[in-house]
């Protein structure tokens, strides 16, 4: 029986319990080799700076760089690097963003290890990987028309950019010289103007109506 060729990954998540996790499910897939780990973007960047990397294993949510602007700077940076995303969010305006921006696969937490296995084997040979709800909600948010933009002041605007670029309220707040429960009360203000349920609804809104750079 021929043996597989050696697939070489990183794995960028915040919680280390589950780094540590997708490795003790690996070690009996030795084809696989998880070559480092990292908590958020930015230690995933210097992993591929210093080691030849086939895949990137990014979740979305991870702090100071998230995964949509790790992948983002991987594929420009990196473009022999494919990048799997392993998340929670299942919404299709991630998806279709991620996916149209060159990302080959995307699965979600929930799971089982044989899926993990096969999206690594499967993007590592250049084919996009996207099944089940995942593959449903990416079709239905195609088939989508493009989203209106809604009228928002300047100074909502600046927040909202900032928002979908990681800030936090006091990061904001330095920034355009304002209070942080001024931010606050512009995060809420736009939560109900724009009609999403929270601060991930803004940046999928941001992202969605070019608002903030690809």
């Amino acid at each position: 029986m021929k043996e597989k060729e050696q697939i070489h990954i990183i794995i960028a998540d915040d919680h280390k319990l589950f780094r540590e996790g997708l490795q003790s499910l690996l070690k009996k897939h030795t084809h696989i080799k998880v070559v480092g780990e990292a908590e958020h973007g930015e230690e995933a960047i210097q992993l591929l700076e210093t080691h030849t990397i086939d895949i990137a294993v990014l979740d979305i949510n991870m702090p100071d760089m998230n995964g949509v602007s790790t992948a983002k700077v991987i594929l420009e940076k990196f473009p022999d690097v494919k990048i799997l995303m392993l998340t929670m969010h299942d919404e299709g305006t991630f998806i279709k963003e991620l996916i149209d921006m060159g990302v080959l696969g995307y699965i979600l937490k929930n799971r089982g290890k044989e899926e993990f296995v096969e999206a690594i084997e499967t993007i590592y040979k250049g084919h996009e990987y996207l099944k089940g709800e995942v593959l449903t909600n990416y079709i239905a948010t195609s088939k989508m028309p493009e989203p209106k933009l809604i009228h928002l002041t300047k100074r909502e605007l600046q927040v909202l950019k900032l928002l979908a670029e990681d800030n936090s309220s006091k990061e904001i707040a330095n920034i355009l010289k304002i209070g942080t429960t001024t931010v606050e009360t512009y995060r809420r203000n736009l939560i109900e103007k724009i009609g999403v349920k929270s601060s991930l609804g803004l940046v999928r809104y941001a992202i969605d109506n070019s608002l903030v750079k690809k």
